[in-house]
């Protein structure tokens, strides 16, 4: 039973008592993640041992989990993801249960990382919000706006993204950045100090949106570790 990890003190956080609170109170006065605190019953890692999957992401479906020969610790713990998609379901929004098992990269790389577990902010559309559990596994970290800097604002790094472009540092050149989500991905200042989402508890965070009225939460996913597993619901 995966024990619930101790939420951080932080301004820029907010503590709900339950999933109506998480989903229903806007972000506004500097706060842009919110925080269902929780200690969730069954055996995640029994069920991890029952997958099988292949390298990087892999969604699983109701079919997949409840069809695996388990203990009544491990059925508890497919109900208990089961019933957070339901429930987000529910609030119309479209999660997905994965299984990470590392992370394919793509063949060429850009002088700026861009991948998941490197530091960034997702981005919308429109209004819409980004929710994060992880069940099993290390978890996803997050950190401070004013303990972090946009890559591409960092001069030796624009340089090279300017070098990659061959153009002017002009307005194209930053369409050119966001296209490829360049602007997305930061740096952590000297001293940051990232704070665990820890397991079990089940976060919104604020995204990139011309309607959001703070900032959007820093985060990423943790570095792969070969031969270990997560179970992550994300939204």
């Amino acid at each position: 039973m995966p024990a619930s990890s101790l939420v951080p003190n932080h301004p820029h956080i907010r503590i709900v008592a339950s999933f109506d609170e998480l989903v229903s109170i806007p972000f506004g006065d500097g706060v842009n993640a919110f925080c269902w605190p929780r200690t969730l019953e069954g055996d995640f890692a029994e069920v991890l041992e029952h997958l099988t999957v292949g390298q990087g992401i892999t969604h699983l479906g109701e079919d997949d989990l409840i069809t695996l020969p388990l203990s009544s610790a491990g059925r508890t713990a497919i109900a208990t993801m089961l019933a957070d998609l339901a429930m987000l379901r529910a609030h119309g929004l479209e999660p997905t249960l994965d299984c990470i098992n590392g992370y394919v990269q793509p063949e060429e790389t850009g002088p700026v990382r861009t991948d998941v577990c490197s530091w960034h902010v997702d981005s919308a559309t429109c209004e819409a919000d980004t929710y994060l559990c992880t069940y099993f596994g290390a978890s996803s970290e997050g950190l401070p706006n004013e303990q972090a800097i946009r890559r591409v604002d960092v001069p030796e790094t624009h340089a090279l993204l300017l070098k990659a472009y061959g153009g002017a540092d002009d307005e194209a050149f930053r369409e050119w950045l966001n296209d490829h989500y360049y602007d997305l991905h930061y740096a952590p200042l000297p001293d940051a100090k990232p704070y665990t989402f820890g397991v079990g508890n089940l976060w919104r965070v604020a995204t990139l949106h011309d309607e959001c009225s703070v900032p959007p939460c820093i985060h990423r996913a943790p570095d792969p570790i070969p031969g270990q597993k997560r179970l992550l619901l994300i939204s």
